[in-house]
C-alpha cells in the first residue's frame, strides 16, 4: 500500500470514528475537505482535553 492510501485510510477512520459518518460519506469528500475535518476534530479533541 502506498503512503497516500495509508493516509486516506487513517483520515477516513479518524473522521468516521468521531462523527459516525459512513465510509462512502467520508470517501466522497475531497482530499482538502477530509484534511479540514481531520484538523477540526483534532482541534475539538485538544479543547476537550485541555478542559
Amino acid at each position: 500500500m502506498t503512503c497516500a492510501a495509508d493516509q486516506l485510510y487513517q483520515e477516513a477512520a479518524y473522521i468516521a470514528y468521531h462523527f459516525h459518518w459512513t465510509r462512502d460519506e467520508v470517501l466522497g469528500l475531497t482530499h482538502a475537505d477530509r484534511r479540514r475535518w481531520v484538523r477540526e476534530i483534532a482541534h475539538i479533541n485538544t479543547m476537550i482535553n485541555e478542559g
